[in-house]
């Protein structure tokens, strides 16, 4: 009974999110490439050349570097989406973040457990490549936090 209920459930959220319409791997796949270019790039120049002193000194501390690159752009899209439920990739083709379950606004906690999740998510590859073979386009990331990428 309870795995019905389950089923129903699910089958309901793809059924809401579909009804909002979700957004395409497309939309998503360039409003990552938005916002690496808008977040990531000023944030790798500023470790680059003020933090690391130039490329040696990023080739000779690479995990610290890394660190000081992810760590803020991590924190900023977890404001852009806390704030807006868009990141200005997000706000560029017109898609959002959302609860997998409500479509409200999706929770801080989800919103920060869906940031740190999708490192897993870059790391296996195999996350992302998920939204390839679903019908409701979820990640990886997306399933552990319950969230959704709707069309606003």
């Amino acid at each position: 009974m309870a795995r019905k209920n389950l089923k129903k459930q699910k089958n309901s959220s793809i059924k809401q999110e579909q009804g909002r319409r979700v957004a395409t791997n497309a939309q998503k796949f360039k409003a990552g490439l938005t916002d690496s270019f808008m977040i990531l790039m000023p944030i790798m120049y500023i470790v680059f050349y003020f933090v690391m002193d130039g490329r040696d000194g990023f080739a000779q501390h690479q995990l610290n570097g890394w660190f000081y690159i992810f760590l803020p752009m991590i924190v900023i899209r977890i404001l852009f989406f806390y704030f807006n439920s868009q990141t200005m990739g997000y706000r560029a083709y017109d898609i959002e973040l959302v609860d997998g379950l409500t479509l409200e606004k999706a929770s801080l906690f989800s919103i920060i457990f869906r940031e740190f999740s999708s490192i897993l998510s870059i790391l296996t590859v195999f996350g992302f490549l998920m939204m390839f073979f679903r019908k409701d386009k979820k990640a990886l990331h997306d399933i552990l936090s319950n969230t959704a990428v709707v069309q606003k």
